[in-house]
């Protein structure tokens, strides 16, 4: 009797609590709110139940009843954007880029679709803390390596593990699509880079391994882990993020959708897209573009062509979101606000820069029903800057909260600027 008195008690209290904390409203109150579709509130209300945004209103239109609201904070002079989106990322599946134990990001073989990378998320990441403090809150974790890597996952930047931290699980394949060209690379002369003459038996082999998959998926053959990990993309419940940037591939991939049906696929880099943006559009396919912070990839292209490709699609039409892989990537991932800011400065307009990092890319990762954007019915993630968040000078955070859930805006750095500030003051 005294084990089922405990037990009652413990299943009250913890009722009670459940219940106190999904009625707790939060009322985030006059900052400058950035929608993340285009619009912007100079002043606005944004609600808070939960982990769901259940207003969200002009301060100066809208009357208020503070009686309703179990917590307000005053935002006054700040600016509220949704949380930025790191796509097609490798954090979390690497720690130290030296240091080859604390990469998990790529596995032996040429074709691993069945390669999942969310049960190698590290949620504990040092490096995760330093891509928070300026507005990262959500990550798509890649896979690298192959012509097929595996299967990437969408996850939020604080979490106990792996899989509290997943937000959408195995939400793509990502392929590789082969080079049209060989040699060449930043190291070297451009007058380096050659023809790929294997690019058309490279591409024969791709085909037949999708022509195989596909036969597979409307077969019921004998298990196969790696065409089973494809049978989503047939049935359009997984994107294909296909990795290429030359025209000609450009080229070949808008056929390859056509001619084996793929629902969803994803141009990840893009370079070229902008000479065949009309027929991106037409197919829609959407794209997403390396960040700005690079050089030309031919010796004959403007020098702020890769500044200005954001402006081109948008003006366009096309479909884009903004990313940074490349070297340094992990590290390097607390830099997409300033990828955007930069898109800014050559062309977009700070809304649509805005869009290029946050609903743009939950659209095109399938995950805008319920975030990319501050509106009522959608997860409450979000955070608040002291000045625009694109620039590196006035990115400073006040507020960060993940699906309702306020973060630590502490990083290693922080830490030890306070330890060594309050050592010097007492000195």
């Amino acid at each position: 009797m005294k084990t089922l008195n405990i037990l009652s008690a413990f299943i009250l209290t913890f009722c009670v609590g459940f219940i106190a904390f999904t009625q707790d409203r939060v009322l985030l109150s006059k900052a400058k709110v950035h929608i993340g579709n285009g619009k912007v509130i100079n002043q606005g209300y944004v609600g808070i139940q939960g982990e769901e945004i259940i207003l969200v209103e002009n301060a100066l239109t809208y009357n208020l009843d503070k009686s309703k609201w179990d917590t307000i904070i005053d935002l006054k002079g700040q600016e509220l954007y949704p949380g930025f989106f790191a796509p097609n990322s490798n954090i979390g599946l690497t720690e130290v880029d030296a240091v080859r134990a604390t990469r998990d990001f790529r596995e032996i073989g040429t074709y691993n679709p069945h390669v999942r990378s969310l049960i190698a998320f590290n949620a504990e990441s040092e490096i995760s803390t330093t891509v928070k403090t300026n507005g990262v809150l959500y990550a798509q974790v890649t896979p690298q390596g192959g012509v097929i890597s595996g299967s990437s996952s969408i996850m939020k930047l604080e979490a106990w593990n792996w899989e509290d931290a997943a937000v959408k699980t195995d939400d793509g394949i990502h392929l590789h699509w082969p080079s049209t060209t060989k040699g060449g690379g930043w190291w070297a002369e451009p007058s380096t880079r050659k023809s790929n003459e294997n690019y058309s038996n490279q591409l024969k082999d791709l085909r037949e391994f999708f022509e195989a998959a596909l036969a597979y998926s409307k077969a019921n053959d004998k298990f196969d882990a790696r065409f089973e990990a494809m049978r989503e993309v047939f049935t359009g419940e997984k994107r294909l993020y296909i990795h290429a940037n030359q025209l000609r591939a450009l080229l070949d991939i808008i056929d390859f959708k056509r001619e084996l049906k793929i629902n969803y696929p994803v141009i990840v880099g893009g370079y070229d897209a902008y000479k065949v943006a009309d027929q991106l559009k037409d197919a829609e396919i959407p794209i997403i573009i390396k960040g700005g912070h690079t050089l030309p990839e031919n010796e004959d292209d403007p020098v702020d062509l890769p500044y200005r490709l954001p402006a081109l699609l948008q003006n366009a039409g096309v479909l884009y979101c903004i990313q940074n892989s490349g070297r340094m990537e992990t590290m390097n991932t607390r830099n997409i606000p300033f990828l955007a800011g930069t898109a800014m400065a050559y062309g977009l307009t700070e809304e649509e820069a805005i869009s290029a990092v946050t609903l743009n890319t939950a659209k095109i990762l399938g995950v805008d029903k319920f975030t990319g954007s501050i509106e009522v019915g959608k997860k409450a993630t979000l955070f608040v800057s002291t000045g625009n968040a694109l620039d590196m000078r006035t990115n400073n955070l006040t507020l960060g909260m993940i699906h309702g859930k306020f973060i630590s805006l502490t990083n290693l750095q922080t830490d030890l600027y306070h330890k060594y500030k309050e050592k010097y003051e007492a000195e």
